[in-house]
């Protein structure tokens, strides 16, 4: 069998180039054609007129990587027998055979018209339950692996701790535990136990990227190293250690002044050397361009490219702007050719586990097993059902039918398109549409042009809504909306089309609102934000909210149904926390529902009637104003909402410096008791017994959850971390034992000497339900345990 050594000294100069560049569909289109200025305009509603016969020009040497391969076609048969053509004309362009690698989203399931979808993962994170994410990332890879594809460019192990930051809802959430745990999960399902499934995930974004000076996207990170170490890169080391994680995406912030994508310290001295990884480094799109035209390091593309090569990233993507002028560089001797050897090397180990270098691999890929319909139906409901949550509740919830006299309202009431997050197929279908818009100037203020990828992000299209969701509402014909899943259940119930979600909303006339829901007892309020890429989403990549409070005059509205005396039940359709604490004062219950998808109705119509328990946890806090953001549990001993003399360090503006609604909350409609058992340090890890008992008359689940407190220690740690958490389903009047085992390296942290461990001296661990529901406390000694 070839050495892939040997193979790469077979490679002249440009193959090896071509092997670590991407190409994207867009660079398939004959643009000339595109740009006839005498012919008609043409129609992109469906997608550019992609050529992949052109490929041989634009990649005579071969090619890496194909891009947005998922936009090809919208028909997922064709789009199969597409990829099979493409990689047939790739391993002809290529003289040694070698086949593409094929990537693709799959946090909510395959990002396609045709891909079965799922909860958002910020949703996912609120079921606090791995073997949800697992669940995703194997139905989702089996449908991937059945079209042609390789790689999932998923999951976010990023921590989102600020809220502001549109891409909150892509993560499992602010703590790394959790995020870890979630992460782990969604890539066991990808990659199966052995890592043998014919597919791979791939973790991003390293590192710190959801950290951004002013939540902005792409901004610099102001994290210390011992921070970034310690919690930020946990996620990636546990993923690495635990999952087999080959496949990691650069962020594309800069720390200290050096972009992720040219760090040395980040890609090479952590990464491969702490966090022991030894798989591909790909670049997230365009942050080796940004080298040179965003941050400006690299005079030249060329010299972008040589710099993150040099620094241990691995790929360009999604196409090859920078390593297209590579070629100079390595002959005069600025890049060693080794570098980039090195960097081709990883490339070709990775196809071959997929078969694409025909004198590498010998084992055949196992088949993928088809996913059906009803399959990925009941999967998607299971999910949303465990991860929609019961914010608060003063007894009102669960409603009867025929009990009171119900009103819903609100602008997310009767819509489809609200419950998707911007990774899913309904926002990936918009693209085509806005751009079609764009570049047929049809947006007033925009140049016309077909290079309007940056365009997209800020730009406002004036009428596109409806055109959204009646998108929307074609890929999911079954879809109900919350109001006519509501109606299923008690057809009497009243709809009134009050309050919007557009900026430009004008201030609610209490006196309507009054009138329109004079009849009610009870009033549903549906409310939320879209989140997307395009048109005037509030929410998504790109899209960063100074104020991330309910858009329109939704607040108002509610302020408004409790002022005509109304009991308010307040649905929040949304996946991150948003500033609602005025909402929250003016309703009875309030319940989220984090981008639960095509399922979204009927799931949250079974919550309000008692067909079904809330099952959600909160995978985030939810600050009460603006000026206490960014805020997480686990913020540093002596600093945050914990402070130990809060009443000196509190803002003197805020009555309630605490949390509106803290991490890991969530009601049901039952209640439990918690107890300790035990809890001692045996064998280099704590062992925690408890019983759970369901004080209700309803079955429910408890999310048991054990928290971690150093006691003393040479630098400063959290008020609290997370340690280990349990789901535990209990009947009504029962009782459940549980067990928890956490390795006391679990704990582990950098010394000021540069070692990485555990001090020795006291730990007190907290058992509760929740991050402020703490019921039971037990400090314990621990030894001295050196990890590095």
């Amino acid at each position: 069998m070839t050495d892939l050594r040997q193979l790469v000294t077979r490679m002249d100069l440009d193959q090896k180039i071509g092997q670590i560049q991407g190409v994207v569909p867009m660079d398939l289109v004959d643009l000339e054609k595109l740009r006839d200025p005498a012919g008609p305009p043409p129609d992109l509603s469906k997608g550019f007129p992609y050529k992949i016969d052109r490929l041989p020009l634009v990649r005579p040497h071969g090619v890496g990587h194909l891009s947005l391969g998922w936009q090809l076609d919208q028909d997922i048969e064709r789009l199969r027998r597409e990829l099979v053509r493409f990689q047939e004309i790739a391993r002809e362009v290529n003289p040694l055979g070698i086949g593409v690698l094929i990537h693709a989203e799959g946090v909510n399931g395959l990002v396609h018209p045709q891909g079965q979808q799922f909860t958002t993962p910020w949703g996912q994170a609120a079921t606090w339950d791995p073997e949800t994410s697992r669940a995703v990332g194997e139905i989702a890879r089996r449908q991937a692996r059945s079209v042609g594809i390789h790689l999932f460019f998923s999951p976010l192990l990023d921590l989102a701790r600020d809220i502001r930051w549109g891409r909150v809802h892509e993560t499992y959430g602010e703590d790394p535990e959790l995020v870890a745990r979630m992460g782990i999960g969604f890539i066991r399902g990808v990659q199966g136990d052995s890592g043998e499934t014919g597919m791979l995930a791939t973790g991003k974004h390293f590192l710190g990227y959801g950290s951004s000076l002013g939540a902005l996207n792409q901004a610099a990170t102001q994290l210390g190293r011992r921070e970034l170490t310690d919690v930020y890169a946990e996620p990636f080391r546990r993923a690495i250690a635990e999952a087999g994680l080959s496949v990691i995406m650069n962020s594309y912030n800069e720390i200290d002044g050096i972009p992720a994508a040219a760090n040395r310290w980040l890609l090479t001295e952590l990464l491969r050397g702490q966090l022991g990884f030894d798989g591909l480094v790909v670049s997230d799109y365009d942050s080796i361009t940004m080298l040179h035209k965003t941050y400006r390091t690299a005079a030249t593309p060329g010299h972008a490219a040589a710099q993150a090569l040099s620094a241990g990233l691995d790929v360009e993507l999604p196409s090859a702007p920078m390593t297209s002028r590579l070629r100079p560089l390595v002959e005069d001797g600025t890049l060693p050719e080794e570098v980039l050897d090195r960097a081709v090397e990883r490339v070709l180990a990775l196809k071959a586990r997929f078969g694409l270098v025909p004198e590498i691999r010998s084992t055949p890929l196992p088949e993928a097993r088809p996913v059906s319909a009803a399959e990925a139906d009941g999967q998607a409901r299971t999910v949303a059902g465990t991860a929609i949550t019961l914010l608060a509740n003063d007894g009102i919830l669960p409603l009867a039918p025929g009990s009171a006299r119900v009103a819903v309202v609100g602008p997310a009431a009767d819509e489809i398109r609200i419950h998707f997050g911007s990774y899913s197929s309904v926002a990936d279908s918009e693209f085509p549409q806005a751009i079609a818009r764009i570049v047929t100037g049809q947006v007033p203020g925009v140049q016309s042009s077909p290079d309007v990828f940056p365009d997209l992000f800020q730009t406002k299209l004036p009428g596109i809504e409806p055109v959204f969701e009646e998108g929307a509402r074609r890929l999911h014909p079954d879809a109900l909306t919350v109001l006519e899943a509501v109606r299923a259940l008690d057809p009497e119930v009243a709809y009134h089309p009050l309050g919007s979600l557009e900026a430009d909303a004008p201030a609610i006339d209490a006196a309507a609102v009054e009138a329109a829901v004079a009849d009610a007892d009870v009033a549903i309020a549906v409310v939320g934000e879209r989140t997307g890429w395009v048109g005037n989403h509030t929410a998504g990549e790109g899209r960063t909210t100074a104020n991330p409070a309910l858009p329109g005059n939704q607040t108002a509205l509610v302020e408004a149904l409790h002022a005509a005396g109304k009991r308010v039940v307040t649905v929040v359709v949304s996946g991150r926390p948003l500033l609602i604490e005025p909402v929250h004062q003016a309703s009875a219950a309030m319940l989220l529902a984090p981008l639960l998808g095509h399922v979204a109705g009927t799931t949250i119509a079974d919550v309000l009637y008692g067909v079904t328990e809330p099952g959600g946890r909160t995978p985030s806090t939810f600050p009460r104003h603006l000026g206490q953001i960014p805020m997480y549990h686990g913020h540093p001993t002596g600093s945050g909402h914990d402070h130990p003399t809060l009443l000196r360090h509190g803002y003197i503006d805020l009555p309630d410096s605490s949390p509106l609604y803290p991490f890991g909350h969530g009601l049901t409609y039952t209640s439990f008791d918690l107890t300790l058992e035990e809890a001692r340090l045996e064998g280099g890890a704590f062992h925690v017994h408890a019983t759970v008992r369901n004080t209700g008359t309803r079955a429910g689940t408890a999310v048991v959850q054990l928290y971690a407190r150093d006691e003393a220690a040479s630098v400063v740690r959290p008020v609290r971390q997370l340690a280990d958490f349990a789901r535990v389903p209990v009947e009504a009047g029962a009782d459940q034992a549980i067990a928890m085992v956490v390795p006391l390296e679990r704990l582990a942290y950098t010394w000021p000497d540069g070692r990485r461990g555990v001090e020795a001296g006291e730990v007190t661990l907290l058992l509760g339900l929740s991050s402020a529901d703490i019921r039971h406390t037990k400090t314990i000694g621990v030894p001295e345990l050196v990890l590095a």
